[in-house]
């Protein structure tokens, strides 16, 4: 399973940091993910550090169970057996899961709370990008919440209903506020930021050998 490098011409840095987990026991591992890191491995042996090979490098059993973005920060879960990924793999897929972004966003957003309600689909000539497409789209719902307007920036709260490619970043654009630093959906001084501002603040998952509910959170590190 490999990930797609954003364009021919990237030039791929990941960060040199120690692998930061969060949780671990003998059926899955809580990692937080750095900015700028790989969840699986890109096309060509330079793009082949990633977060699962870290994480593999330490836990050797370890298996993918979902991804966060190149450019996205936070909680990730890897499952340690077939049978933890199979049970986290399917929390995944009836969205049992509840998943919390933090966001930084260019301007200031007026309403303090909102749904965004758009399908999306890859637009193929610019791919990775994504777009909205009312026709092919796929179903892609988001909740937001407004924290605080800090200069001419908001913070945010997102809380994701549906797990579509760049859903978060199509959302915040739609609405007229591009999270700060996007490489893909951010233009001018939008995009003249450090990293992309959207965070994995916290996971909320049931544990495989159980079922006993458990949340995991990653301070947000902007």
């Amino acid at each position: 399973m490999t990930e797609a490098a954003p364009n021919p011409a990237f030039d791929y840095r990941p960060p040199d940091a120690p692998l930061d987990i969060v949780h671990a026991d003998d059926q899955i591992v809580i990692v937080n993910k750095p900015a700028g890191l790989l969840s699986v491995p890109g096309r060509g042996d330079h793009l082949s550090d990633c977060l699962l090979a870290r994480v593999q490098a330490a836990f050797p059993t370890a298996l993918l169970v979902h991804r966060l973005d190149m450019d996205t920060s936070g909680i990730m879960v890897f499952a340690l057996t077939p049978h933890a990924q199979r049970h986290l793999g399917q929390q995944f897929e009836t969205r049992q899961t509840k998943k919390v972004y933090a966001a930084r966003v260019w301007g200031e957003v007026a309403e303090a709370e909102g749904t965004i309600d758009l399908p999306l689909c890859v637009d193929w000539p610019n791919r990775p990008r994504q777009h909205v497409d009312h026709e092919n789209g796929r179903p892609a719902i988001t909740d937001w919440r407004r924290i605080r307007i800090e200069d001419g920036t908001t913070r945010m709260r997102l809380y994701p209903k549906t797990g579509r490619s760049h859903q978060l970043r199509v959302h915040m654009l739609e609405l007229g506020h591009p999270i700060l630093g996007d490489p893909f959906y951010a233009t001018g001084a939008a995009r003249d930021y450090p990293r992309l501002m959207l965070h994995a603040e916290s996971l909320k998952l049931r544990h495989p050998d159980g079922g006993q509910g458990m949340l995991f959170r990653a301070s947000v590190p902007f």
